[in-house]
């Protein structure tokens, strides 16, 4: 996956508009653009569009993001949407390790209930929501089976710690956000899962979503959530491998294998060892 759009859950006209938004996953929403007062309609909004779409086979896949293991509302979502088979849970406010098998637990209950493959629903954890959630980005690691990928966010972060603003005068993170992102890519790695960068809120500047984008690939990250439809092609396009790369990546690929007793190879008079192996395969498995 390259795109992950958020949609609001409650909202049978988006959903429709994000099915040919280009989009390799929408994050189906029912916590913070869903009202308290209209959670049970988006339940069964979300739970019938995941239903009546799953079986087709040309759809990004369908993730629904569930409110945080503290409110109270999440046994709920679950219970709403779990029968209709999404193919991943979006976790928010995630605090490490245990709140993934805390939400496996949950999830592996629903699927024996409503006859669904067993461990099949995958999770995506928002690890940094709080500074809870920060401090704990190296608990995942043999959390569930399920877990496929860590992201992060700014927005609730900011909150948490009382500042005024996650960006400076230049449209930049500062410091606390850019120790929290690139703890979450630490946090992935050591985990063996993908990171995923956060959103960019500001929807109508595309050159600043371009270079955010290139900057996430350039340190790790495979992918980037969205929050309009707009933005879906410039993450795909930054997310997406060149030719050249893929050439490349090849050309490594088959250097090691002609050559499986060594630990360095030489490619186009360049000197390459395992590190750079694992870095071309990883290339390939996202083209």
């Amino acid at each position: 996956m390259r795109s992950l759009l958020f949609v609001p859950g409650d909202s049978p006209k988006k959903l429709e508009k994000a099915l040919i938004s280009g989009a390799d996953a929408l994050i189906i929403d029912l916590e913070d653009s869903v009202a308290l007062s209209a959670k049970e309609e988006a339940r069964r909004v979300t739970a019938a569009f995941v239903r009546e779409h799953r079986v087709k086979s040309d759809r990004p896949r369908l993730y629904v993001r569930v409110n945080g293991l503290t409110t109270g509302l999440v046994d709920d979502d679950l219970d709403g949407v779990m029968a209709s088979a999404p193919e991943g849970i979006v976790l928010p406010k995630t605090v490490g390790g245990v709140d993934v098998s805390h939400l496996g637990a949950k999830l592996a209950v629903r699927e024996a209930e409503f006859g669904l493959d067993d461990g099949g629903t995958r999770i995506l954890a928002i690890a940094t929501e709080n500074a809870l959630g920060v401090f704990a980005l190296g608990t995942f690691a043999g959390a569930s089976h399920r877990l496929m990928g860590i992201t992060w966010g700014g927005e609730d972060l900011s909150a948490d710690i009382g500042a005024e603003t996650n960006r400076d005068d230049t449209g930049a993170y500062t410091e606390p956000y850019r120790l929290a992102r690139s703890l979450t890519l630490l946090g992935a790695a050591a985990a063996s899962v993908d990171a995923i960068d956060s959103v960019y809120t500001n929807f109508r500047d595309m050159e600043g979503l371009e270079a955010e984008c290139r900057a996430a690939r350039r340190d790790g990250f495979v992918a980037k959530m969205a929050i309009h439809p707009a933005q879906v092609p410039v993450i795909n396009a930054a997310f997406t491998p060149s030719p050249e790369a893929i050439e490349r990546a090849r050309a490594v690929i088959a250097a090691f294998e002609a050559n499986p007793g060594a630990g360095v190879v030489g490619v186009e008079g360049e000197m390459l060892d395992r590190p750079h192996l694992l870095r071309a395969e990883r290339l390939l498995k996202r083209a």
